[in-house]
C-alpha cells in the first residue's frame, strides 16, 4: 500500500515544514514513512532534519543523468528522509518533472509519502508536488487571509484529481481566533480538521537543534496535537506498482493558474 500526500499551504511562514516532519513522525509509529523536501527552490527541511551536511539531495537527482533517487534517501527519526539543496546553482539545474520518476521509485518500499510542498502556486516546481498527490494536507494559520490562500490551493489541487486529506491549523495562540475560523473552513474544505496546533517556544528550539518537534519535544501539547492529526488522517491502501504508474505518467501544467 501506498498514499502520497502533498503538505501545502498557499503561503509562506504556516509552519508546513515543521508540520510534514512532525506528521510524518507521528504517522511513522504505524507506518513506513517517506519525506521528501519538494520545495525546490526554497528548501529547508534539511535543517529541520539535521540533514545539511549530506552529500547528495534532491537536487543531485533531478539532473539529467544525476543521481539515483535512493542515493537521496537518509533514515531519520524513524523516517526516511530526502532532502533538497538551497543552492541557486542546483536549482537551475534541476528539471522539477523528474520529480515523477523520484516519486515512483520510492512508493516501490513505502506506505506513506508526504511532499513538503512550495508555498505558493506560481511555478511548474511549485504546483507539481500538489498536481502528483493522491491528497493535499492544508496548513494554516486561523486567519482570513490564510484561509484564501489554502482554499485556492485547494482550487487548484482539485482541478487535477487531488482530494483534500484535512486542515491542520498551526501556531494557534487564540483559541476564539481558530474557532470563527475553523467554522469557516468546515463550510469551504473538504476532509476533517486535522489538528489544532498551539504556539509553542518548544518548535523554534526544535528547529534551532535541528530536529523535528517530536524528538525534541515529545511531551508538548504541539507535539500531542500532531499525533493527534495522524489519528485522524484515514491513510488509504493504494497498490504501488498502480502509483508509480501513475506518477511517472501525470500531466504537467505549463502555465500555473490557481485562479483569483
Amino acid at each position: 500500500m501506498v498514499e502520497a500526500f502533498a503538505v501545502a499551504s498557499g503561503k509562506g511562514g504556516t509552519g508546513k515544514t515543521t508540520s510534514t516532519l512532525a506528521l510524518g513522525m507521528a504517522l511513522a509509529e504505524e507506518h513506513d514513512v517517506t519525506v521528501i523536501d519538494a520545495d525546490t527552490g526554497m528548501a529547508n527541511l534539511l535543517f529541520h532534519a539535521g540533514l545539511e551536511s549530506v552529500e547528495t539531495t534532491l537536487h543531485d537527482v533531478l539532473v539529467a543523468g544525476g543521481a539515483p533517487a535512493e542515493a537521496a534517501v537518509y533514515e531519520r527519526f524513524g523516517m526516511d528522509v530526502v532532502p533538497c539543496g538551497t543552492s541557486l546553482a542546483g536549482f537551475e539545474a534541476a528539471d522539477p518533472e523528474r520529480l515523477r520518476d523520484v516519486v515512483a521509485t520510492l512508493a516501490a518500499d513505502t506506505e506513506v509519502i508526504l511532499l513538503d510542498s512550495p508555498a505558493t502556486l506560481a511555478s511548474k516546481s511549485a504546483v507539481l508536488p500538489v498536481v502528483l498527490a493522491d491528497r493535499v494536507v492544508v496548513v494554516l494559520q486561523p486567519t482570513i487571509p490564510a484561509l484564501s490562500d489554502g482554499l485556492k490551493v485547494q482550487e487548484y489541487a482539485h482541478s487535477y484529481g487531488t482530494d483534500t486529506a484535512g486542515t491542520i491549523f498551526n501556531k494557534v495562540s487564540d483559541s476564539e481566533d481558530v474557532t470563527r475560523v475553523a467554522e469557516k473552513s468546515e463550510r469551504y474544505f473538504d476532509g476533517p480538521t486535522l489538528a489544532t496546533v498551539p504556539d509553542s517556544d518548544a518548535v523554534r528550539a526544535a528547529r534551532r537543534a535541528g530536529k523535528p518537534l517530536l524528538a525534541h519535544a515529545p511531551a508538548t501539547a504541539a507535539a500531542e496535537a500532531y499525533r493527534n492529526a495522524a489519528r485522524t488522517l484515514d491513510v488509504r491502501a493504494g497498490e504501488a506498482g498502480a502509483v508509480a504508474d501513475r506518477f511517472r505518467s501525470a500531466v504537467i501544467p505549463k502555465e500555473p493558474n490557481p485562479g483569483p
